[in-house]
């Protein structure tokens, strides 16, 4: 299979301009089908052939923090790298989409890491932040699915709560919920969106990514090379 020609910036300038007006408007950005779909699918195929073992029990908690509790998830990861060519194409995008960011909100977006993420059935992962205020680590969450043929009743939702938006009817306007469709982005603040992964029917397949900003102070890398 050859490399996706559609991870160019050029190619993408639609939906990212969308993004960025999304995170201007609201702090968050859903994209139902969006990811450039020879991208999707190539992504698809790898994670379908990265061997079991190559996924481990994801944790909580970043370096000598960093513990497993399937209280709170139970889910297994692979984290992203280059040296796969559907890798390559994937940080390629992630980079398109970062310069953008940058150029047209000024974020200061530094580094960026990503895992893909497995779900098998009854699998969840509770109510959680991806960074709280201050820390300063991660800045901005990217969430890609890789699921065809996903309906509302194979489960799986992410769901996205905006605590500080009031309900203001019956109907619950503080949470939206997103269902794990193939090629579907999603794209919020870390710092100000609690979510949660809710449990699935079957097997589901995601690619959860973070831009870092850049806090080296003297001879300590933060993040880490």
């Amino acid at each position: 299979m050859s490399l996706p020609q559609a991870t160019h910036f050029d190619d993408n300038t639609s939906l990212f301009e969308s993004i960025s007006n999304d995170l201007v408007d609201k702090g968050y950005s859903i994209r139902p089908y969006a990811l450039p779909e020879n991208l999707s699918s190539l992504l698809l195929q790898h994670v379908s052939e990265i061997p079991n073992e190559n996924f481990k029990r994801a944790g909580i908690g970043r370096a000598k923090k960093h513990v497993i509790n399937s209280f709170v998830r139970t889910d297994e990861i692979c984290w992203i790298t280059d040296n796969s060519q559907a890798g390559s194409a994937w940080i390629d995008w992630a980079e398109s989409l970062k310069v953008y960011l940058n150029r047209r909100l000024f974020l200061g977006l530094f580094s960026f890491e990503s895992h893909f993420a497995r779900y098998a059935k009854g699998d969840f992962y509770k109510k959680h932040k991806d960074a709280f205020k201050g820390e300063g680590n991660r800045v901005l969450s990217v969430v890609v699915y890789l699921n065809q043929n996903w309906s509302v009743d194979d489960g799986g939702e992410l769901v996205i709560y905006n605590d500080q938006s009031p309900t203001l009817s019956i109907v619950d306007q503080s949470k939206t919920t997103v269902i794990p469709g193939f090629g579907t982005i999603v794209v919020f603040l870390s710092e100000q969106f609690p979510h949660e992964v809710l449990p699935a029917k079957r097997d589901r397949y995601s690619i959860a990514g973070w831009f870092r900003l850049n806090n080296s102070i003297a001879n300590k890398l933060d993040p880490p090379s």
